[in-house]
């Protein structure tokens, strides 16, 4: 395949990511499975990234997730210093076909504003659509810059003027999910998990009250704000509060986290993240938020860990209830279904992570969807005047 592909990731971590990383994760599984199939990839993200490419574009030598934590008129400038780089390798070369961008709003806005000349574009939104009303509500991208979600649900609550830009959604993927249905089944423990980072709408208070409720093992694995080991958060004392997320584990999570029977462990990542998903009982996600794309919810099932979860967002989508896993909108319900989960069988959970969720079909599917946008832009360049 002769295409040329600019893949911005973004200044905030490397590719693949130290630790957490949502975005950065997703992007590390897409771009070997593109290159397999012959795609080009310029890779535009910090110097640190290790991600095998063709080519990297860096203005930063480093992260700069921790630049989140500060004031926004000192933070502001980061993803826009960027950006500069990215439009400074666009027009310095004309090989770039189309770029895939996964840079939250400036990455949409800029590559919109870069007229009828630049390349076609791709933005994946990887994130609650609510969240920028003024600019997802008066997209104009022509026919050259398109969207797509990674869940049909999310699409679905865009507003109009972003509808009208999708070429639809692609769910997310895992390199678990290869070959997933043919490793010996895992042994399972008693314990539950929920992974990912801890703020409200991920729901862990919720988790961590139902555990003590029916008196089932619970560790919650993921960072809080900056801080991804119980000793950081310590040692940050009272300052750190001024992060919500960690306001909301200090008010709300932390009293039910006794450290035996709900435990919090920080950001584990590798061997140790899998190990510990698969040997949960389930692992739970009492969500308060539509989850759009459920990076988490596929990698539980393809190490074979059933999905307890509220049916929020995108996880009607990814769970068939009673055979990969068990979905309510009753948090009293949810409480039930924690001690049911150990009935469902976890090879079914590996069979559907191997036919859906595995590298390679998110990879063709993302080649079909350049492949529209790119008609789209060129079919509008055919136009009479």
């Amino acid at each position: 395949m002769s295409l040329t592909v600019l893949m911005n990731a973004g200044p905030w971590l490397s590719v693949p990511p130290p630790g957490y990383g949502g975005i950065e994760n997703v992007i590390a599984t897409l771009v070997p499975e593109l290159r397999r199939l012959g795609v080009r990839v310029v890779l535009a993200s910090v110097d640190s990234s290790t991600l095998d490419v063709d080519e990297k574009v860096s203005v930063f030598p480093d992260g700069q997730f921790s630049a989140l934590q500060r004031p926004y008129n000192q933070v502001c400038g980061v993803a826009q210093a960027h950006l500069s780089g990215v439009v400074r390798r666009l027009r310095q070369r004309d090989d770039v076909d189309l770029v895939h961008d996964h840079v939250e709003a400036v990455g949409l806005a800029t590559l919109a504003a870069m007229g009828p000349d630049a390349p076609p574009a791709l933005h994946t939104l990887h994130w609650d659509l609510a969240k920028h009303p003024h600019l997802y509500g008066h997209l104009d991208g022509g026919d050259r810059v398109r969207v797509n979600g990674v869940s049909a649900s999310q699409l679905a609550r865009a507003p109009r003027a972003l509808r009208e830009h999708s070429v639809g959604h692609v769910h997310l993927s895992t390199p678990l999910a290869v070959d997933a249905d043919r490793r010996p089944r895992p042994e399972k423990g008693d314990h539950l998990v929920i992974l990912g980072r801890i703020n409200p709408g991920k729901g862990q208070d919720v988790g961590a009250r139902l555990a003590q409720r029916v008196g089932v093992p619970l560790v919650l694995a993921g960072p809080v704000g900056p801080y991804h080991r119980p000793e950081d958060l310590a040692a940050a004392g009272d300052e750190a509060r001024q992060n919500p997320d960690v306001r909301f584990f200090h008010d709300e999570v932390a009293p039910h986290v006794d450290g035996d029977l709900v435990r919090w462990v920080g950001t584990v990542a590798g061997r140790e993240r899998d190990d510990l998903l698969a040997g949960a009982r389930a692992a739970l996600f009492p969500l308060r938020w539509e989850e759009p794309g459920g990076t988490a919810v596929v990698e539980s099932l393809a190490l074979g860990t059933p999905v307890v979860a509220t049916a929020r967002g995108c996880l009607p989508e990814l769970i068939e209830h009673g055979r990969t896993g068990l979905l309510t909108d009753d948090e009293d319900e949810l409480a039930d279904l924690l001690l049911a989960a150990g009935r469902l069988d976890p090879d079914e959970c590996r069979r559907e992570a191997a036919a859906r969720f595995t590298p390679a079909v998110m990879a063709q599917r993302y080649v079909e969807l350049y492949e529209t946008v790119r008609r789209g832009a060129a079919a509008r360049h055919l136009l009479p005047a």
